[in-house]
């Protein structure tokens, strides 16, 4: 991280108002990286936008991790993954119908999700501190959009864009980590039964819970840990395809189940 002095809070502010504006109006802006030049800048901006709904009253229930994927890393031009904040808002119903409009630009994405009943304070965990903070795992869809037009993003877009989040949906049947190995359970990601996204575990970062652990050591350091409760969507497990209005998608996820979501139709 750079030194937050040397960040333009004029910039930083003007960039939270852009994507609050998208966001409240459900049209999608233009991207922010004309006004913000790091990725400190643009968590910065991610921070301005998660205190501003706070306030509002949303709830915070977790975080989800993107960019865990070398070839999206290759397109951005970055190393390492990203984070973003998940509110209980953001939480759809396994098989619930999400209404048209309320993501901007949808893409459906299947992952794993890890629920804590543990802390995770330290700057640097390890694999057996996350295993044992862990309830148990869900199969999940996120759903990501994009308050940016035409997702035209770099990282500082999509990162203060609060990673590109939507909504997600968890699966309902609990798994223990002693019962599925997640580093080879296969995914597929079906649209009313056409296969559109294979994967696995080993597609996010090596493992899921690799990527579990980058976030733990990242939020510790920034103090803010992730906490018993918290939900935490590790990452894609295959290509993330776009979403229109009356798709159903359907995941399956070797070892945890399946979980599926609607995607409404608009009003004629």
């Amino acid at each position: 991280m750079t030194d937050p002095s040397s960040s333009d809070p004029t910039g930083i502010d003007a960039a939270a108002e852009r994507l609050l504006g998208a966001h409240a109006s459900g049209v999608p802006c233009a991207p922010v990286r004309d006004l913000i030049t790091s990725a400190d800048d643009a968590y910065a901006v991610q921070d301005r936008l998660t205190e501003r709904w706070l306030r509002d009253g949303r709830r915070l229930t977790g975080r989800k991790i993107g960019l865990t994927s070398p070839a999206v890393q290759d397109q951005l031009g970055v190393t390492s993954p990203d984070f973003g904040m998940l509110f209980a808002d953001m939480a759809v119903p396994d098989g619930a119908e999400i209404p048209p409009g309320a993501v901007l630009q949808p893409r459906a994405e299947a992952e794993v999700a890890l629920v804590l009943d543990g802390d995770l304070p330290h700057e640097r965990h390890t694999v057996a501190d996350l295993i044992r903070a862990t309830a148990f795992a869900l199969p999940a869809i996120e759903v990501v959009g994009s308050r940016v037009r035409d997702w035209d993003i770099t990282l500082a877009d999509t990162v203060a864009d609060n990673a590109s989040s939507g909504m997600y949906v968890l699966g309902t049947r609990p798994v223990r980590l002693a019962d599925v190995d997640l580093r080879l359970c296969g995914m597929v990601l079906e649209r009313r039964g056409e296969q559109l996204s294979t994967g696995n575990g080993a597609a996010c970062l090596g493992h899921p819970l690799n990527a579990a652990l980058w976030l733990a050591d990242t939020l510790a350091r920034l103090g803010r840990p992730l906490r018993a409760g918290d939900t935490v969507l590790t990452g894609a497990l295959g290509p993330v395809v776009p979403a229109a209005p009356g798709d159903v998608f359907e995941a399956r996820i070797d070892g945890l189940g399946d979980v599926r979501v609607a995607f409404g139709k608009e009003e004629s």
